[in-house]
């Protein structure tokens, strides 16, 4: 629980940095698209702590402005849980081992609500597709709070992963460059 919020302590210092540095408002421009690239981290939860402490990926995202304040997005890309080392002590010899980290792929649709100028809520839902093991498909549910100008977006969310027995999710960081399209 510690390094979670370590996280969410530098999650929110980050956001804040960018908030009051920042003079021109950003909402969503009805009618236009917009592609971003970002970089990914988090702190796993749930059943797959024993696994992992730490997760990082890549994401591109999609977005399209419906209105002044409302955008729909699609996103995805590749996520890596590293796995943890474990060792075990069997008549006197000591022995370590590594599992595969999991990779996943998530494929998600969502909505961003800008509430007040450059501030918004997310919310995204889809599948997360498992890339070893067992190669599971897990239904993929984020809600989520950023914060936007023309070319950066930095959001903090909570992403839930479940199916096939178990639920395990992860608390993120997601900072992007974004263009218009």
């Amino acid at each position: 629980m510690k390094n979670t919020t370590k996280f969410i302590a530098i999650a929110v210092a980050a956001m804040a940095m960018f908030f009051t540095t920042q003079v021109k408002a950003q909402t969503s421009d009805p009618n236009k698209w917009r592609l971003g690239i970002g970089i990914e981290g988090g702190i796993p939860t749930g059943d797959i702590t024993s696994f992992s402490n730490f997760n990082l990926g890549g994401t591109a995202r999609l977005q399209y402005g419906v209105g002044k304040d409302f955008a729909i997005t699609l996103t995805s890309g590749y996520y890596n849980f590293f796995a943890k080392s474990s060792s075990a002590t069997i008549g006197g010899v000591t022995y370590t081992t590594k599992p595969s980290d999991l990779g996943m792929v998530p494929i998600k649709a969502g909505v961003k609500y800008f509430f007040v100028p450059s501030i918004y809520l997310g919310g995204e839902a889809g599948v997360g597709l498992e890339t070893n093991y067992a190669k599971y498909t897990k239904l993929l549910l984020t809600p989520g709070i950023g914060w936007a100008n023309k070319s950066w977006d930095v959001g903090v969310r909570y992403e839930n992963y479940s199916g096939q027995g178990d639920s395990f999710g992860t608390v993120a960081l997601r900072i992007a460059y974004g263009f218009s399209l």
